[in-house]
């Protein structure tokens, strides 16, 4: 083995050390905040669209319905999200790490 083979090497072993904690040190949380922040939208929506699910009596709920055939495949796993999430504060308090 010569010595550019094992320069090479090194710097292949280095070069994937240094992306595998860039990744780790930066790019998961990021990752991490915008999927929960996505999925917290997603949740609003869900429950401004569909309230009489937990009991909040809507005038819109009529409208609404049409939009069920479509959202159909989202919706029971919404509803069983939110029925296992804690609360609000708490989800919003990880962000902080309190």
């Amino acid at each position: 083995m010569t010595v550019a083979d094992r320069i090479e090497r090194y710097r292949a072993v280095l070069e994937e050390w240094v992306r595998g904690l860039y990744h780790g040190m930066i790019t998961h949380p990021a990752y991490e905040k915008i999927e929960k922040e996505a999925e917290d939208t997603e949740d609003e929506f869900m429950l401004a669209c569909f309230p009489d699910a937990f009991g909040i009596p809507s005038p819109v709920s009529y409208y609404t319905a049409e939009l069920l055939p479509y959202l159909e495949d989202e919706f029971e796993a919404w509803e069983r999200r939110l029925w296992d999430r804690e609360t609000l504060l708490e989800r919003k308090g990880q962000q902080y790490h309190f």
